[in-house]
Protein backbone atom coordinates (compact mmCIF):
# COMPACT_ATOMS: atom_id res chain seq x y z
CA UNK A 1 0.00 0.00 0.00
CA UNK A 2 1.58 3.63 -0.59
CA UNK A 3 1.91 5.98 1.73
CA UNK A 4 0.44 9.46 0.40
CA UNK A 5 0.63 13.08 1.95
CA UNK A 6 -1.80 14.58 1.10
CA UNK A 7 -4.01 18.21 2.45
CA UNK A 8 -7.05 18.14 3.22
CA UNK A 9 -9.70 20.59 4.18
CA UNK A 10 -10.15 19.75 8.07
CA UNK A 11 -13.48 21.28 8.02
CA UNK A 12 -14.68 19.06 4.39
CA UNK A 13 -13.32 16.07 6.46
CA UNK A 14 -15.13 16.58 9.46
CA UNK A 15 -18.18 17.00 7.51
CA UNK A 16 -17.16 13.78 5.42
CA UNK A 17 -16.95 11.46 8.46
CA UNK A 18 -20.03 12.76 10.06
CA UNK A 19 -21.93 12.28 7.10
CA UNK A 20 -20.22 8.77 6.44
CA UNK A 21 -20.05 7.48 10.09
CA UNK A 22 -16.32 6.74 9.98
CA UNK A 23 -14.22 7.79 12.72
CA UNK A 24 -10.52 8.00 11.54
CA UNK A 25 -9.22 9.91 8.27
CA UNK A 26 -7.75 7.15 6.96
CA UNK A 27 -11.16 5.05 6.72
CA UNK A 28 -13.08 8.30 5.50
CA UNK A 29 -10.48 8.99 2.27
CA UNK A 30 -10.45 5.04 1.46
CA UNK A 31 -14.99 5.43 1.77
CA UNK A 32 -14.80 8.18 -0.74
CA UNK A 33 -12.21 6.91 -2.69
CA UNK A 34 -14.14 3.59 -3.22
CA UNK A 35 -17.72 5.09 -3.55
CA UNK A 36 -15.86 7.77 -6.62
CA UNK A 37 -15.34 4.49 -8.06
CA UNK A 38 -18.65 3.03 -7.69
CA UNK A 39 -20.19 6.26 -8.90
CA UNK A 40 -18.23 6.68 -11.79
CA UNK A 41 -18.53 3.10 -13.13
CA UNK A 42 -22.70 2.44 -12.59
CA UNK A 43 -23.68 4.16 -15.57
CA UNK A 44 -21.66 2.03 -17.65
CA UNK A 45 -22.58 -1.06 -16.30
CA UNK A 46 -26.09 0.51 -16.34
CA UNK A 47 -25.46 0.49 -20.30
CA UNK A 48 -24.41 -3.27 -20.13
CA UNK A 49 -27.20 -4.06 -18.64
CA UNK A 50 -29.86 -2.37 -21.31
CA UNK A 51 -27.80 -3.44 -23.93
CA UNK A 52 -27.88 -7.00 -22.74
CA UNK A 53 -30.43 -8.85 -25.34
CA UNK A 54 -31.75 -12.23 -24.12
CA UNK A 55 -33.13 -15.28 -26.51
CA UNK A 56 -36.88 -16.34 -25.62
CA UNK A 57 -35.53 -19.69 -23.76
CA UNK A 58 -33.76 -17.34 -21.38
CA UNK A 59 -36.28 -15.29 -20.29
CA UNK A 60 -39.55 -17.62 -20.67
CA UNK A 61 -41.04 -19.14 -17.87
CA UNK A 62 -43.41 -21.15 -16.76
CA UNK A 63 -47.00 -19.19 -15.12
CA UNK A 64 -47.67 -20.10 -11.64
CA UNK A 65 -51.49 -18.86 -10.75
CA UNK A 66 -51.41 -17.08 -7.16
CA UNK A 67 -52.91 -18.88 -4.79
CA UNK A 68 -56.57 -18.03 -3.80
CA UNK A 69 -56.19 -19.51 0.04
CA UNK A 70 -56.27 -17.08 2.62
CA UNK A 71 -53.91 -17.04 5.67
Amino acid sequence: MAVTSIDIDPDELRHAKELAGTSSNRETVDLALRTLIAVRRQPAAVERIIGRRFSPDQIDAPTIAPSTAHA
